[in-house]
């Protein structure tokens, strides 16, 4: 299962939920849903332009979790 890790790192790098929707011109809702989902499905592109916008590789935004 792969896990979203934006919410942590937009907070590392001291990014809101609102500032993160401004900078990356995403729907407020959209990364409200992303923030308290981290599983929730996201299309490469919306990860893509999250990396952009807080300074990161795509890699790093998401991890592999083991089913249980």
């Amino acid at each position: 299962m792969i896990r979203l890790k934006i919410k942590e790192v937009a907070q590392q790098k001291g990014f809101s939920m609102s500032r993160l929707s401004r900078e990356s011109n995403m729907a407020y809702k959209t990364i409200q849903t992303i923030w308290r989902d981290p599983y929730h499905e996201v299309t490469t592109t919306t990860l893509n332009k999250l990396a952009r916008t807080l300074g990161v590789d795509p890699s790093e935004l998401i991890e592999y979790v083991p089913d249980e």
